[in-house]
C-alpha cells in the first residue's frame, strides 16, 4: 500500500490496493481494452457481507477501480484518468472535495468493511471479466445499500456476461464502433444536472465514439448526445438520438455512465473534468439531481373524458383547442363539425348551409366532471369533400382573460353563422369576449363583447388559423389563416390570381397572407380594454398610419405577416417570446420550376416581421412568381430580402418587409431540407442535392401543431408536475403520429428569432402515447397550473367527433431528485 500524490510519475506498473488522496469529484475512461474471456455466463455467488447503508461517510471517499481482464502494463488512459480525478478532488469548494483511493485489486468488492467506506465507485477499466461472481455480487450489494457508481468509456465493455452489470452501465458498445479519434459535437440537453449544467449546449471535442447495440434512451436519463452528422459513426450508427452520457437510479443506488474519456487528452479538458466532477457530485453523493426525467416509465397518460352519449356532445365537440385556468379547470372547444348522426347541409340555397355548433366544454379536476358550458351557432359544418365543399371555419380559438379567476372572461375566435352572405359567399370572423359563471361553469352567451371583426371568403376552403395567447403585458395575440384554397397551384406557392368568386380571389394568398392591408394569414396583436374595445401596442409590424405608396395600405393590428395556417401559438410569459407553427402547402417534392416541397413550419418570433408565405419558406427558400394572363407559366423567383406583392388582388403595399427565416421546417423527405444555391441565391431544388439539417424530423402527411414552452413552478401543488429538467424546452408536434415530430427542443436565444436552428431535440413519443389507442391525432397541448400536460386527441375522422375524440392528461410519476436531502454525504446522519 502506498500513498499516491499528484507529483507521482506515470511510469509505475499495476497499482496495488491503495492510494488515499484528498481529491475532488470526477472520473474518466479508458481506450478499448482486451477481449473478454470466453466462459459461460456465471450465476453471481450470494454474499453475506455487510455494507453500511448508505455507504461512505460525511468525509467523502471515492474508489477508482482500474482492474483489467488481461495482464500487462496498464493503459495510459488509467494514469490520465486517476490523475484527473485527483486534481479535481483537490480543487473547488471544500464542501465538494473527497478522498480518492485507486486500486486494481478486485478483492475490495468482497470486503464489506472496506467497500462500505466509499461513497462512490468509479470503473476506469477495460473490457472483459474484471470481477469474479462473488466480487460482482459484492458490487451489487454495494449498490443495493445506496452506493454510487460512475462508469467511464470502456467500462461499458466490462462484465460482458452479466445482465445486472449491463443494467448498471445502461448499454453495451457495438463491436463495429469506429476506432479512430474524431472531433464531434455533443448536444448537452440536461441544463440542470451537475454534470452538464455548466457545459456548452453544443460541445465540440475529439474522442472515440461508441455506437450502442441497443439504444438506452427511455430506459435511462440521457444528459448528453453526440451529433452523428458531425463525424463518421460507421455502419452501426444509432441515428440522431445517440446518447453519450446518462444516469439512472439503479438497484437502490445511483449510476452514471459516460462514453467519453477514450483519449488521454480528454482528461486535460476543462469541460470534460467539469462533466466528471458533476457525475461524482451526484453519485458520491454531494449533490442532488434528477436522473428520472426522461425515463418513459415515469409518465402516465390518462384519458379524462368519456365518449359522447349517442346523439349528444356532452363530453366533447370536434376538438379544436384548449386552455387551462389558474384553478386547474380545462376549457376546450369544438370547431363545429356535427356528430355523425346529425345532418350536414352543403346546399348554398339552404339558409342552414354549414350551420354548426361551436361548443365550449369545461373539465373540472376536483370533480372529474365535464360541463357543456355553451354552444355558439357557427358557420363550420359542411362535412368533408373537395375544396369547394369542406370548410375549416367555426369556433377556432379560446383564451382566458388574465383576470379570469375574478371576472370569468373568456375570449372566443369564431365565425358566426348569422353573419354569412350566401350570395357573395363571404363571412365575418370575430374575436369576442364572453363571461363564464365560475360557480356553474356555464357561458353567458348574452354577455358577448365583440372586440375585432374582419371579412373572410367562404366559397372555398381552407386555412382558418385560430390560436390565441397572452403576453405578460396584457397583449392578446390572434392567429389567422390565409383563407385560401390549396387546389390551384399544384401544392407550391398559393399565388394563383385567377380563380375568384364574385370578385374575391380564393387561391391567391398574396390577397391575404402577403397583403399588408388584410388581417388573414397573420398573427395579430392587440391590447383588449375592460370596456370591450382594444388599443394597439407599440412595436407591431405596422401602425396603420403608414403613408407609403399613397397611404391607407396597412393594418396596425398586424404583428406577423406571411403565415399560412397558424392553428396553434404560444407566448412564453417569462420572455414574452412568441412561438408559432403553421401547416404548409401540399407539394410532395421540390420542383426546379416552382420551388420547395410542402414545408410545415415552426418559428420562434422575437420581433414583428414577415415570415414569408406565399413568397418564401424555410430558411428563405423562394418560390416562383406567377401572374396573369397565364398563371400556369412561371415568372421570376421571389427575392426574400426584397419581396414585392404584384398580385392584381393586392390592396396593400407592393414593397413588403424582408422575410425572416424560420426555426424549423420539414418536408416528406426530412427535417430542414437545404440545397446548394446559385449566384442569385436560388436553391437547386433537386432532391439529390438536399441536405437535411434536422435529422430528427420527418414528414409525410403532416400538420404542424405548435406546443408550449414548459416552465417549472416549484410552488405548484398536487401531483403529476413534470420535472424541472423540461424547463425552458419548447414542445413541437404534428397532428399525425407516424414519422412526424413530437419533440422537446432547445433553441439558442442569440439567434432563434432570426431563423437559428434548434440545437437539441428529444422525442416525446414514448411519453405521449401514440397509436390508435393513444393520442394519435394531436390537436392541441398545454401545461396546466399543476404542471401536468393536457392534450386533445382530435379523433379518427374529419369534420366530426367520434369515440376517440378526447381530452388527455400526461403526468410525471417518477418522484423527486435523488438522493433524498437527508442522505447527502455532508449532512449529519
Amino acid at each position: 500500500m502506498y500513498l499516491r500524490g499528484l507529483s507521482d510519475t506515470r511510469t509505475r506498473g499495476r497499482r496495488p490496493w491503495a492510494a488515499v488522496v484528498t481529491a475532488s469529484v470526477l472520473a474518466a475512461g479508458l481506450l478499448s481494452g482486451p477481449a473478454a474471456h470466453a466462459r459461460p455466463a456465471p450465476e453471481p455467488a450470494l454474499t453475506t457481507m455487510s455494507i453500511s447503508s448508505p455507504p461512505g461517510g460525511s468525509g467523502p471517499r471515492v474508489l477508482v477501480f482500474h482492474g483489467s481482464a488481461a495482464a500487462g502494463e496498464e493503459s495510459p488512459l488509467v494514469n490520465a484518468g486517476i490523475e484527473a480525478i485527483e486534481r479535481i478532488g483537490l480543487s473547488g469548494p471544500a464542501a465538494e472535495r473527497f478522498e480518492v483511493v485507486a486500486t486494481d485489486d478486485a478483492s475490495v468488492f468482497t470486503d464489506g468493511a472496506r467497500l462500505g467506506g466509499f461513497n462512490a465507485v468509479v470503473f476506469l477499466t477495460g473490457g472483459g471479466d474484471v470481477l469474479d461472481p462473488e466480487q460482482e455480487a459484492g458490487l451489487e450489494a454495494y449498490m443495493e445499500a445506496g452506493g454510487g457508481f460512475v462508469g467511464i468509456h470502456d467500462a461499458a465493455r466490462a462484465e460482458p456476461y452479466s445482465d445486472w452489470f449491463t443494467g448498471l452501465i445502461g448499454a453495451r458498445p457495438a463491436a463495429s464502433s469506429p476506432a479512430s479519434v474524431q472531433r464531434a459535437t455533443v448536444e448537452v440537453g440536461d441544463r440542470r444536472h451537475p454534470a452538464t449544467k455548466d457545459l456548452p449546449v453544443q460541445w465540440k471535442r475529439p474522442d472515440r465514439w461508441f455506437n450502442w447495440v441497443k439504444n438506452p434512451s427511455g430506459a435511462v436519463h440521457t444528459v448528453a448526445r453526440v451529433r452523428e452528422s458531425t463525424y463518421q459513426p460507421g455502419a452501426s450508427a444509432n441515428g440522431w438520438d445517440h446518447p453519450v452520457s446518462w444516469c439512472r437510479d439503479y438497484d437502490g443506488g445511483r449510476s452514471f455512465y459516460t462514453g467519453m474519456g477514450g483519449t488521454v487528452s480528454a482528461y486535460d479538458e476543462t469541460d470534460f473534468r467539469t462533466h466528471l466532477r458533476g457525475a461524482l457530485l451526484w453519485t458520491s453523493p454531494l449533490s442532488r439531481a434528477d436522473c428520472k426525467a426522461t425515463i418513459d416509465a415515469n409518465y402516465k397518460a390518462e384519458r379524462l373524458t368519456r365518449p359522447n352519449r349517442p346523439g349528444q356532445n356532452d363530453q366533447i365537440g370536434e376538438p379544436h383547442g384548449l386552455v387551462t385556468a389558474p384553478d386547474g379547470r380545462v376549457l376546450y372547444i369544438g370547431r363545429g363539425g356535427a356528430d355523425s348522426s346529425q345532418p350536414v347541409v352543403t346546399d348554398w340555397n339552404d339558409p342552414n348551409i354549414g350551420k354548426g355548433k361551436g361548443e365550449v366544454h369545461v373539465y373540472d379536476p376536483r370533480t372529474k366532471q365535464v360541463t357543456l358550458a355553451g354552444a355558439l351557432t357557427v358557420f363550420g359544418n359542411k362535412g368533408g369533400g373537395d375544396e369547394l365543399i369542406k370548410v375549416e371555419e367555426g369556433l377556432l380559438g379560446i383564451e382566458l382573460d388574465p383576470g379570469f379567476q375574478q371576472n370569468g372572461w373568456v375570449y372566443l375566435h369564431y365565425t358566426p353563422h348569422e353573419r354569412i352572405n350566401r350570395d357573395t359567399r363571404m363571412a365575418e370572423r370575430r374575436v369576442s369576449r364572453f363571461t363564464l359563471d365560475l360557480a356553474t361553469n356555464k357561458l353567458d352567451l348574452g354577455s358577448e363583447k365583440v372586440l375585432l371583426t374582419w371579412p373572410v371568403q367562404i366559397h372555398s376552403c381552407c386555412h382558418a388559423g385560430g390560436g390565441m395567447a397572452w403576453d405578460s403585458r396584457g397583449n392578446l395575440y390572434i392567429a389567422t389563416g390565409d383563407n385560401n384554397s390549396s387546389g390551384f397551384s399544384a401544392g407550391y406557392s398559393g399565388n394563383n390570381p385567377q380563380p375568384a368568386y364574385k370578385g374575391v380571389s380564393f387561391a391567391d394568398a398574396r390577397r391575404t397572407a402577403g397583403n399588408t392591408n388584410n388581417l388573414n394569414g397573420k398573427i395579430l396583436r392587440i391590447h383588449p380594454e375592460p370596456d370591450g374595445t382594444y388599443t394597439l401596442p407599440a412595436g407591431n409590424l405596422f401602425t396603420g398610419k403608414e403613408t407609403d405608396e399613397g397611404g391607407g395600405k396597412t393594418r396596425g393590428e398586424i404583428y406577423v405577416m406571411g403565415v399560412r395556417n397558424p392553428a396553434r401559438i404560444f407566448v412564453d410569459k417569462k420572455t414574452d417570446t412568441l412561438y408559432a407553427g403553421w401547416v404548409g402547402p401540399d407539394a410532395s417534392a421540390p420542383s426546379t420550376t416552382w420551388g420547395p416541397a410542402k414545408y410545415d413550419t415552426f418559428a420562434v418570433i422575437t420581433d414583428a416581421g414577415n415570415r414569408g408565405w406565399p413568397y418564401c419558406m424555410g430558411n428563405k427558400q423562394p418560390y416562383r412568381d406567377r401572374n396573369l394572363p397565364d398563371p400556369s407559366k412561371p415568372l421570376g423567383w421571389y427575392d426574400c430580402d426584397h419581396p414585392k406583392n404584384e398580385s392584381p388582388n393586392n390592396d396593400g403595399l407592393v414593397n413588403l418587409p424582408p422575410v425572416t427565416g424560420n426555426t424549423i421546417w420539414y418536408s416528406p423527405q426530412g427535417g430542414a431540407p437545404d440545397f446548394p444555391r446559385d449566384a442569385n441565391g436560388v436553391p437547386s431544388y433537386k432532391n439529390e442535392d438536399a441536405t437535411y439539417l434536422l435529422p430528427w424530423l420527418k414528414g409525410g402527411g403532416q400538420a404542424a401543431m405548435n406546443g408550449p414552452v414548459y416552465r417549472y413552478d416549484p410552488a405548484a401543488t398536487g401531483s403529476g408536475q413534470w420535472p424541472a429538467y423540461w424547463d425552458g424546452k419548447w414542445f413541437v408536434g404534428d397532428f399525425y403520429d407516424a414519422d412526424q415530430p413530437r419533440h422537446a427542443v432547445l433553441t439558442d436565444p442569440r439567434n432563434h428569432g432570426s431563423g437559428g436552428l434548434p440545437i437539441h431535440a428529444e422525442t416525446l413519443k414514448r411519453i405521449i402515447p401514440v397509436g390508435n389507442d393513444g393520442i394519435k391525432n394531436l390537436m392541441d397541448w398545454k401545461f396546466g397550473p399543476d404542471g401536468a400536460l393536457y392534450l386533445l386527441d382530435y379523433g379518427r375522422g374529419f369534420f366530426t367527433s367520434d369515440a376517440k375524440s378526447a381530452l388527455w392528461r400526461v403526468t410525471y410519476t417518477g418522484g423527486g431528485p435523488t438522493p433524498s436531502a437527508d442522505q447527502l454525504a455532508r449532512r449529519a446522519r
